[in-house]
């Protein structure tokens, strides 16, 4: 063995050439389904060798011809030079011709981790030609590549000779694995000058069996880092659309601005035409979506809807985000349609829900301070033509402000919020049931202005003792010019054109962990107490309630100053909450959390005791003196296992009002959750009936890649399975199939059921196939 500098041998030159060859040669050379990946790494290939780089050459034999003017080594030849590493059985290098001979279980390695095996070589030392035979390909992405033989041409081609190749994510861990699929091809070519990358009578096999034959195809290689061509097909079904082929166009306007063109032939609506322009600016981007199409047989959809009305149908959508400074963005994202269902009829990405939420945005973000401004409209897709919906949404402005001050005042932390709110609605929106009228917006404008400063300060006593004084005040300026709700209210709506409005707070927190300590495990029990004296509620239930509209009363909230989930309403009257909060950790892993109490109602007006437009705090079990019980614990085992329950049981009989309980498991076969969910009828709140729900959702993994799941979601008081769905996965990281089932039963009408079936295929570096939604919300399963 020896260590000699490469200007004095020419062995090195020859031994550097030879693998270099081997490697620029091999790894230039791409399936197609690499066009892109495999080809980024020619010029990463070359080397770049530094000048006082080393040459490490081992071997059994070393003989240099002077006469012939060759230098061979044989037997185990070893050579590492500059992160470059080749093993051979022998090289020899012509001094004459100036070409380079291995052979015998060539493995080359480059310093990026890829490794090339041959089983013979010969190459210029020019680099302008080179053969290799019996060539293989493994890369660090984990791909591999091999040919019968290998050849590079003047210079500027490389090709391949019945080349096949497959992505084997699982082949670092398990050599044995085969993948799913692969391509094979009669040849590839890479031109360095067209810079492009051509196939030829190739076909893809799946499961060993070719399902797609490609007589010749061109793809750019990797100095093209974007070209306009046609994309992967898409398909789709639905039964009043019929079934469906997409073909996308990729267009590459600029290194900065491109568009996707995908004209779909559906056999019962003709041909949609979809569109996405995107353009990136140095401070954000852009989006422009458009679709639309004449609909060839209107009358497949129902009569009467939205859907069966209109022949020619399209929108446009604009999308936008920028980024003034690196604390300030601004943005926006507006849907236009020529009626009020064509995104969700033809299921256009992103615009098929039922609810699209326009809006203009201003949010800067600091270090103490926070401010969002927002323009929203909502656009409601509903196929009934009759439908009122959309205009009984606000038009809303929300302006959205705090602060805290950097440092302390009085020793304590003082902070500040303000909202503002606008807000105009074209029709009534209320909700009738038997005995209750809900108004979740009335028509008209209101606006209205609240600021709001908090103080805190925290003290630690002797023995432990934790004490927190807290100051708050706060304004409302309110304007309205909304109609009067009518008699139809039972409380005292204020009819006046303006209106103001306080809020001083008075509070104190009081807590007292205790820390107990086991041999393998410890707890902390904290007792907490808290008390807020306010003035009474001015216009309790006699102003627009549009953001406090949503209220569950449970142990999340139990130690909330204000309770109510927005700005239009303001908890008022002394309060009291008391409670006990739990931790125990355990050295084994498992882990224990609880909190459980009460709220007491001490003096003053109740504001969940009185009338609301939306009846906001009715049944919420915030009304009475006392309220009711509000507790939730939880448990963590290290072996996948949870459990967690939470409930609020009436003050007086303990009877359950509402319940969640759910138990998991989570491991590495298995996954599994149940959740038993409990409403107890809120007749003031507009919910007239019991609401009892199980839902179960399970997973379970088998033969290594293969996993089968299910979900069932019954409503036990109407004795009907609401929902459920299965269906069966197989991963292996290279190959993704999934098929997956869903229905939905509406529980009000046992007749009406929506089903669906939705199938994926994903190979990697290929492409996905999708075929309706794989999409299983209840696990992480897709």
């Amino acid at each position: 063995m020896a260590v000699v500098n490469r200007k004095r041998i020419r062995l090195i030159n020859a031994a550097l050439l030879a693998g270099v060859a081997l490697q620029t040669l091999a790894m230039g050379m791409s399936a197609p389904a690499m066009a892109q990946q495999a080809s980024d790494r020619l010029d990463s290939l070359r080397p770049n060798m530094p000048e006082d780089a080393k040459l490490l050459l081992s071997a059994n034999e070393l003989v240099y011809n002077k006469d012939a003017e060759k230098v061979i080594v044989r037997g185990n030849v070893q050579i590492d030079y500059g992160g470059y590493k080749m093993v051979a059985r022998q090289v020899e290098y012509d001094q004459k011709n100036g070409r380079i001979y291995a052979s015998g279980e060539i493995q080359f390695i480059e310093p990026g981790g890829n490794v090339v095996y041959a089983d013979k070589m010969d190459v210029t030392d020019d680099f302008g030609d080179g053969f290799l035979e019996q060539m293989r390909i493994e890369t660090t992405d984990l791909t591999r590549l091999a040919a019968t033989s290998g050849e590079r041409r003047n210079g500027e081609e490389f090709i391949l000779n019945e080349a096949v190749y497959t992505a084997c994510t699982p082949c670092s861990t398990k050599p044995e694995h085969r993948s799913l699929w692969h391509i094979k091809a009669q040849r590839v070519i890479q031109n360095g000058r067209t810079r492009t990358i051509r196939l030829e009578n190739a076909r893809f096999e799946l499961f060993g069996k070719p399902i797609a034959y490609i007589p010749v195809m061109e793809l750019p290689d990797h100095t093209v880092k974007r070209k306009s061509g046609f994309l992967f097909p898409t398909f789709r079904s639905a039964q009043k659309l019929g079934v469906g082929v997409g073909v996308p166009y990729y267009w590459a306007i600029s290194p900065y601005m491109d568009a996707t063109a995908t004209l779909t032939g559906l056999t019962r609506q003709g041909f949609l035409l979809e569109g996405e322009f995107r353009q990136r600016f140095h401070n954000g981007f852009h989006t422009l979506n458009f679709a639309g199409i004449s609909q060839l047989d209107k009358g497949k959809f129902t009569p009467g809807t939205v859907d069966a009305m209109h022949t020619n149908r399209g929108m446009i959508a604009s999308k936008a985000e920028f980024e003034i400074n690196p604390r300030w963005t601004f943005g926006w994202n507006v849907l236009v349609q020529s009626d009020a269902n064509f995104a969700k009829t033809y299921e256009l990405s992103t615009f098929d829900g039922t609810t699209y939420t326009n809006q203009a945005y201003l949010t800067g973000l600091g270090k103490r301070n926070y401010f969002d401004l927002r323009a929203f409209y909502f656009d409601i897709q509903d196929a009934d033509a009759n439908s009122i919906e959309e205009n009984q949404q606000p038009a809303a402005q929300v302006l959205d402000y705090s602060y805290k001050a950097p440092d302390p005042v009085l020793g304590g932390e003082l902070s500040a919020t303000f909202n503002f709110t606008n807000v105009k609605r074209n029709r009534l929106d209320a909700f009738t049931q038997p005995g209750v009228v809900r108004f979740r917006g009335l028509e008209g404008t209101s606006h209205r202005l609240t600021g709001e400063l908090e103080w805190k300060r925290t003290f630690i006593a002797p023995g432990g003792l934790v004490l927190t004084p807290l100051m708050a005040a706060r304004g409302d300026a309110i304007g309205l010019n909304m109609d009067n709700p009518g008699p139809a209210y039972t409380g005292d709506f204020n009819t006046s054109d303006a209106a103001t409005r306080r809020m001083l707070t008075a509070g104190l927190e009081a807590r007292y962990p205790i820390l107990f300590v086991g041999e393998d495990s410890s707890h902390v029990v904290e007792p907490i107490a808290q008390l807020y004296a306010r003035p009474n509620e001015q216009y309790a239930g006699g102003l627009p309630n549009e953001d406090a509209q949503s209220f569950v009363f449970d142990a999340t909230n139990l130690f909330d100053r204000d309770k109510f989930s927005g700005f239009d309403r303001i908890e008022g009257g002394t309060r009291a909450n008391v409670g006990f909060r739990y931790t125990g950790t355990f050295d084994s892993g498992y882990g224990l959390r609880g909190i459980v109490g009460q709220s007491f109602h001490l003096g003053g007006l109740n504001s969940f005791a009185t009338d609301d437009l939306v009846k906001a705090g009715a049944n919420s079990g915030l009304e009475t003196k006392s309220s009711d019980y509000v507790a939730m614990f939880g448990i963590d085992a290290p072996s996948g296992l949870m459990a967690s329950v939470s409930g609020r049981l009436d003050e007086k009989d303990l009877s359950l009002r509402r319940a969640d309980t759910t138990v998991g498991y989570l491991g590495t076969t298995w996954q599994a959750a149940m959740t038993y969910t409990r409403i107890e009828a809120q007749p003031l709140y507009g919910s007239l009936s019991n609401q009892d729900e199980i839902q179960t959702a399970a997973a379970y993994r088998f033969h290594d890649y293969w996993s089968v799941f299910g979900a069932i979601t019954y409503d036990i008081n109407k004795d009907v399975i609401s929902r459920n769905g299965f269906g069966i996965t197989y991963d292996d990281q290279d190959t993704l199939f999934s098929i997956v089932y869903k229905q939905e039963r509406d529980t009000d009408a046992n007749v009406a059921n929506d089903w669906s079936i939705g199938a994926r295929i994903s190979f990697r570096t290929l492409g996905d196939v999708n075929v309706g939604d794989t999409k299983f919300e209840e696990l992480d399963y897709y």
